[in-house]
């Protein structure tokens, strides 16, 4: 067994599983200590090292592309901090770290683990029933269907409309940006209805619009990383995500009956302005961003 204990967190490695176990000190990102302990199995290891610097040294591990719902889900988007797959090292554990590392590169010569991509994911991901309340609203997953509850800060078209139900099988993906100073995040579940669509967050009754508390909204990432698990591996779709992992999954043509998505939609649209929720700007500039997607 070889073993680092550091106040972000534990790495522990018994020669066929990484156990990454946050730490418990209140520097710890609150996503890190919600998310819990993590086991990654030697085969969805691409590389490990120890990164030596001046004060503090890092561990670092990078997995193998597609082995991981929340490499998917986040696209590389999660601040250093959040990121489970580093670990900051004290300069007098330097030692530990590096040999840690070097275990790990063993095992995975000696087990001849390739490095190519998976077919399908090695890491399950966050236990269902998963919750969070965000800026936005509440959002929910069940492990079946995805519920929003919109909060009284939300947009009146989304509280016009209501809660919103998906199920996983209309889910052609998710995607997530994290808040940040720079501007707003958004948690958006794609549907086959939507998938042309290019409604604003704030507007889309299928995003969550993340402006508020930058650390509370990124525990969305868990709801998002939870819903990846359970839609088909990126390999199996067309127009998988790049190496990298930091674009979305282009969608597929426009099927046969698009157009009578974007009649439907445009009827919602003019029902809400009848209905006074839209103002004459607001259901114009939707408008022309729908039709902007199709």
């Amino acid at each position: 067994m070889a073993e680092i204990i550091q106040r972000d967190g534990t790495w522990a490695f018994d020669g066929t599983t990484v156990r990454i176990t946050p730490g418990l000190h209140r520097s710890v990102p609150l996503f890190r200590q919600t998310y819990g302990e993590i086991a990654v199995p030697l085969e969805a290891v691409a590389s490990v090292a120890f990164e030596p610097e001046r004060r503090r040294g890092r561990l670092r591990m990078r997995l193998r592309e597609g082995a991981d719902p929340l490499l998917q889900a986040t696209g590389g988007r999660l601040p250093q901090a959040s990121d489970p797959y580093r670990l900051a090292v004290d300069t007098d554990r330097a030692g530990v770290a590096a040999y840690l590392a070097e275990e790990i590169r063993g095992a995975l010569l000696l087990d001849r683990v390739p490095k190519e991509p998976v077919a399908a994911y090695l890491l399950p991901g966050p236990a269902v029933p998963v919750s969070v309340r965000s800026s936005d609203g509440t959002v929910s997953f069940d492990g079946g269907r995805v519920r929003i509850d919109w909060s009284d800060t939300s947009e009146r078209v989304k509280r016009a409309a209501g809660p919103r139900v998906i199920d996983v099988d209309d889910l052609v993906r998710v995607e997530w940006v994290p808040n940040s100073g720079a501007g707003d995040g958004c948690l958006r579940f794609v549907t086959r209805e939507t998938v042309f669509s290019a409604l604003p967050p704030e507007k889309d009754p299928y995003a969550l619009d993340l402006w508020g508390s930058a650390r509370r909204d990124l525990l969305t990432a868990l709801v998002a990383t939870a819903v990846t698990a359970r839609l088909p591996h990126p390999s199996t779709r067309r127009g998988t995500t790049p190496p990298d992992g930091t674009r979305p999954a282009v969608p597929a043509p426009a099927p046969p009956g698009h157009h009578d998505v974007l009649l439907r939609r445009l009827r919602e649209l003019g029902d809400l302005h009848r209905e006074g929720v839209l103002t004459d700007e607001e259901f114009a500039r939707t408008k022309a961003a729908v039709l902007r997607g199709f």
